[in-house]
């Protein structure tokens, strides 16, 4: 494989055109093949690539090769096509598009990040009649005229489906240095379910389709219901009051299709761009159905975790928060999927991390984003982590700290070695988790704490974004301690026993610092700051009597304030509250149907969980509150952070915890709450599958257990047992509820 990685290294080709923004180069090589035994496509690009084999698509990748921090690494993918080809003559057509590397992106809306134009490689080996032989990108390729006018990820593509193939002239040599390695494709964004149209609804001169669900994906056109009209598809999350698109909140991007009917029969799907949409609006032409279809896509993922019960507002909560992680892991953990933004945000992604691993199997997932933020930070100052990855290029600490982002960098293997049981998650992250909590030291200095602004517990109610940043500190230092745990452990476990001490005594004086500076002696933390009380409470205050004191007065904050966290502290909030005994109240809270609350977006007709928790406010309008610096909105329909709270479901309603990394023994403890009446679900954990149940019936709650492994199980009614694997139902006494 590394003879095939060096050749495909020489063979990088690109146009000569100058570079205009959103332009797509059409690249096509014949050549002739008899009795083929074998043959395998090797390809990658700056860019975006789609290649097809005498008009088939090979792989199934959408906008391959991926997203990867280019100056370090690019991707390349292998495929067997031996059953493509023909007898005779074929044609090999690559599309190439500008995609990440030079095309419109970032809320900045910039082009030209990582270079000044798109290019692509290739290498096709085939064994046949004539021998073993390689048929390459290289100057003889000829360039054809291109039927996109327009492709790009937020503004959509513009296609003129005439069938046109003139040549237009031949590829020319990339010459630009190329120092970056070439790594094989870890994980690969899919179509994956058909979005069939709910119900199509005439507005005027155009047509409303509605699929019924939020969803990030593509539209698929089928030109059999068209003569030569030009069609134009905008896509939206929601309508406006007279029913017709809001597109409002996507900023600047256009997020349209223009779709140009003519000679060519094949349906068109999107090659270069995907929406966030629920409702598209069609016009140039009569909608008839099987005209229009859609597909939703994410990056390829094994789904692990299923949960039903009989509350359909608990229910629809549950369905939301995975359709928001669908169309949020595309390439990377995206904050949105629909505006000008679709980066891969460290904050948000370390939230939902643990939510989206009961999901679904996330480890691949994880370690590719994992190698890019370690990348990036080898061209940073100070070990900084990039609130984005992969990030734009080189960067350094700011003005703000960003504390609750970059501490992605422990979060996130540590979730891979207690979920996953990936003993290599830790060991392979640790001299980027080292570089990363140095900076923190540093930084921290005699007063053992990072005073300073950031960014706090974001989108929390009741409390501003200047309020926050402002009042960060408490919730951004408490990450600061969780990294020196996890170090700490990890050098240890790994024989680095110098590493070890300095960071257990850095890790006491912090948190030491913390509770001087954040917790009074009765047990109130940031002049009684709700989210400041998870915070100590998840990763500072060791048990004991202030613990006890902070519990209760958190407990208090609740039962005064409801719900009041951003994205940090409420993936936190349910489990803490049902630690302090307050197993109703943590029910209370989540099914409680005004905002902010979960129950308040499901009653709104939400289908997936929202950016703001008043993203839709009380009055039915839209929050459109304006960002300082930029002047634009920013409310998405379609953002998984505060679908955080399915970890609640896993752990909590269900009961389903690992007592050992990887599941290799199992913690079962369910908290059944009668208003969710039956309730099941499973997990396809590496150790197996594990399935919980209950019920509640006249002589109480009849609780049922299947594990493939030994289980320490903890009932509500306070009995405990240690069980190998098996099937185990036990009934809870209603007195004991």
């Amino acid at each position: 494989m590394e003879m095939q990685m060096e050749e495909l290294r020489k063979q990088w080709i690109t146009s000569e055109k100058e570079y205009r923004e959103g332009e797509v180069f059409v690249y096509r090589q014949k050549f002739t093949a008899s009795q083929v035994k074998k043959a395998v496509f090797y390809g990658t690009a700056l860019g975006v690539y789609e290649a097809e084999l005498n008009g088939t698509k090979i792989g199934s990748q959408m906008f391959a090769p991926g997203f990867s921090y280019y100056p370090r690494r690019v991707l390349y993918q292998t495929h067997e096509v031996t059953e493509l080809l023909r007898e005779g003559e074929n044609t090999l057509t690559v599309y190439l598009g500008q995609g990440w590397y030079c095309g419109r992106f970032l809320c900045e809306n910039q082009t030209q990040i990582y270079g000044e134009q798109p290019a692509v490689a290739w290498i096709l080996e085939l064994e046949d009649a004539a021998g073993s032989r390689r048929i390459v990108s290289d100057e003889t390729v000829e360039e054809l005229e291109s039927p996109y006018e327009y492709a790009g990820e937020y503004d959509g593509e513009i296609y003129f489906a005439d069938g046109r193939e003139n040549v237009t002239g031949h590829a020319s040599a990339y010459t630009k240095e190329a120092p970056f390695a070439l790594e094989p494709t870890l994980t690969e964004v899919r179509l994956q379910d058909e979005m069939p149209v709910r119900e199509a609804t005439v507005h005027g001169d155009v047509t409303i389709l509605d699929f019924g669900q939020n969803f990030a994906g593509i539209v698929e056109i089928d030109p059999s219901f068209l003569k030569n009209e030009t069609i134009t598809i905008r896509h939206g999350e929601i309508l406006n009051a007279d029913g017709s698109l809001y597109t409002a909140n996507l900023r600047k991007a256009k997020a349209t299709i223009v779709y140009h009917a003519g000679a060519e029969k094949k349906k068109y799907r999107p090659r270069f761009t995907y929406m966030g949409f629920r409702y598209m609006e069609l016009s140039g032409a009569a909608y008839q159905p099987g005209m229009i279809r859609a597909y939703a896509l994410h990056t390829e993922m094994k789904r692990t975790g299923y949960f039903s019960c009989e509350n359909p507002l608990v229910q629809k909560l549950y369905e939301n928060q995975v359709w928001g992680q669908k169309s949020n892991y595309v390439e990377v953990p995206t904050d949105c999927p629909q505006r000008d933004e679709r980066m891969g945000y460290t904050g948000d992604g370390q939230v939902f991390a643990l939510t989206g691993a009961y999901n679904f199997n996330t480890d691949a997932f994880w370690k590719n984003f994992l190698r890019d933020l370690e990348l990036g930070q080898l061209d940073n100052t100070e070990g900084y982590v990039c609130a984005t990855v992969p990030q734009t290029g080189p960067a350094g600490i700011g003005f703000i700290s960003m504390l609750g982002w970059g501490n992605a960098v422990t979060i996130l293997p540590e979730m891979m070695y207690r979920q996953f049981g990936d003993e290599e998650a830790l060991p392979r992250q640790y001299e980027s988790m080292k570089l990363f909590v140095e900076a923190e030291i540093r930084k921290m200095g005699k007063k053992n704490l990072w005073i300073g602004p950031s960014l706090g517990d974001w989108l929390a109610m009741g409390k501003g974004i200047a309020w926050q940043a402002m009042h960060n500190n408490p919730v951004s230092n408490a990450f600061i301690v969780h990294d020196l745990k996890v170090i700490s452990e990890t050098a240890e476990r790994l024989g680095k026993r110098e590493d070890a001490a300095r960071y257990r005594r850095q890790l006491a004086a912090t948190t030491d610092a913390y509770i001087k500076k954040f917790v009074s002696k009765n047990g109130i933390v940031a002049k009684d700051y709700q989210s400041a009380y998870i915070m100590a409470l998840k990763y500072v205050l060791p048990e004991g009597e202030l613990r006890e004191r902070v519990k209760k007065n958190f407990v208090a904050n609740i039962r005064k304030n409801g719900l009041q966290t951003g994205f940090f502290a409420t993936e936190h909030l349910l489990p803490l509250l049902v630690e302090a005994g307050e197993q109703k109240l943590a029910y209370d809270v989540l099914l409680q149907e005004n905002c902010p609350g979960w129950m308040y977006q499901v009653k709104c007709g939400a289908t997936t969980t929202w950016e703001r928790w008043d993203a839709l406010k009380p009055d039915g309008t839209v929050n459109e509150e304006k960002m300082a610096g930029s002047g634009e909105n920013m409310v998405s329909f379609n953002h998984y952070a505060f679908g955080s709270v399915g970890e609640f479901y896993y752990q909590y309603i269900l009961g389903i915890r690992p007592e050992k990394p990887g599941f290799a023994k199992l913690h079962f403890a369910p908290y059944p709450d009668e208003r969710l009446g039956g309730v099941s679900g499973s997990y396809l954990s590496v150790a197996g599958k594990i399935e919980s149940a209950w019920r509640y019936e006249a002589d109480g709650c009849h609780i049922r257990l299947a594990t493939p492994v030994e289980a320490v199980v903890l009932l509500p009614d306070g009995r405990s047992e240690n069980v190998p694997a098996g099937t185990y139902e036990w009934t809870v006494k209603r007195p004991n509820l």
